[in-house]
């Protein structure tokens, strides 16, 4: 029985294409681009090829891109970063952050904006949580859980009217804008201008790069402290041997991902509506999470009434499906998801919910057997 794999939120499989272009780096060309030898200076030649690729695709300048061990890193750095250059300061976050944002925004100052029932951002709330004490503002362009999309332009310009405030009334504080898109990457625009970001966090294991790659954009006027120390690689701001076919993997897969999301946002809207109208049809008492206007094409989040997610998720496998309960980084906590107790669903609610994240692969006739299969499960 072929499995059909429903996780890509969790992580993708790496791109042939991708792995060829990371290939030599893993043998011939295996050298520390830290070295002075004819050799080492063709791998940091490939690095700096990378990190400029990386940097058209967001309108940024290379020197702007600093690689990291993925999302995770990314987020930690431009958080306890930040605030380790402004310790009397305070970090404002959302209440649907991924953990590696709100683990260290929790070290801090730290204060908690709201979203309403469909994990979107309530702007007043946000601009009530954003005092003249705060450096950072770290919002999720797109959730992790139910692929909700916030509204990344507009909370940039509310920031853009606090700096002006400070301006007018002589405050020196910088405020900055940190955004993680991680699972943005695949199906939005990444550009920083256009987006109004100071930083910006992207994983490579998401987009079909290899795990353990991605990299965090740091606007050339943001101030932070490296969080690993050592031989002063990245400008130093983050040391160690550089992972060259990591950089040269993820870059490909960024620039492979930007160059067909238009495409495969549509595709996988349509499938998603397909889905949608079969769960009305055949599931008629299943409940979509979050928004379905605002929405990232390859979620489908929902609610089961009455079902055990721990049980369904293991029938589905014995089926053939692999789908997920919630965000893979907290699967092995007992505590239901923080993302829909935010959104006000109840814990009964949140353990009768399945994520489903579609990808390259999927198609209706997946999905159809999918909801085949739920629809017996549950009744």
């Amino acid at each position: 029985m072929d499995e059909v794999y429903l996780d890509h939120a969790a992580a993708t499989p790496l791109d042939d294409a991708v792995f060829q272009e990371m290939r030599p780096y893993f043998s011939e060309a295996f050298h520390n681009p830290s070295a002075t030898y004819l050799a080492a200076r063709r791998a940091k030649a490939a690095l700096d090829e990378a990190r400029a690729r990386i940097a058209v695709c967001l309108g940024a300048r290379p020197s702007e891109i600093v690689f990291t061990s993925g999302g995770t890193e990314a987020n930690n750095l431009a958080i306890s970063g930040v605030m380790a250059r402004f310790p009397n300061s305070s970090v404002t976050v959302s209440a649907v952050e991924h953990e590696s944002v709100l683990a260290p925004a929790k070290k801090y100052n730290c204060f908690v904006a709201l979203v309403d029932n469909q994990g979107r951002v309530d702007a007043a709330d946000l601009r009530q949580k954003i005092s003249d004490t705060t450096v950072i503002v770290s919002i999720m362009y797109a959730n992790n859980e139910v692929g909700t999309v916030q509204p990344i332009r507009e909370i940039a310009a509310l920031i853009s009217d606090v700096k002006a405030s400070r301006r007018d009334r002589s405050i020196d504080l910088p405020i900055y804008f940190h955004v993680d898109a991680c699972q943005a990457a695949n199906y939005l625009g990444l550009q920083v201008a256009s987006l109004g970001v100071d930083m910006m966090t992207l994983n490579g294991g998401k987009i079909y790069g290899p795990k353990q790659s991605g990299a965090l954009y740091i606007a050339s006027h943001v101030q932070l402290v490296p969080l690993i120390l050592g031989g002063g690689q990245e400008q130093g701001r983050r040391s160690g041997t550089e992972n060259v076919a990591g950089a040269v993997g993820f870059a490909s897969a960024l620039a492979s991902a930007q160059r067909q999301r238009h495409e495969e946002a549509a595709r996988l809207n349509e499938v998603k509506k397909h889905a949608f109208r079969l769960l009305d049809q055949k599931i008629p008492g299943a409940i979509i999470n979050g928004s379905t206007k605002h929405r990232l094409p390859n979620n489908i989040h929902l609610a089961l009434p009455g079902a055990d997610n721990e049980r369904l998720l293991i029938e589905l496998e014995g089926r053939g499906f692999l789908a997920a309960a919630g965000s893979a980084c907290s699967a092995s906590s007992e505590t239901p998801s923080h993302v829909l107790a935010a959104m006000g669903l109840s814990e009964d609610e949140a353990r009768s919910s399945l994520r489903i994240t579609m990808g390259r692969t999927t198609g209706v006739s997946e999905i159809e057997r999918l909801i085949a299969a739920l629809a017996e499960l549950v009744g």
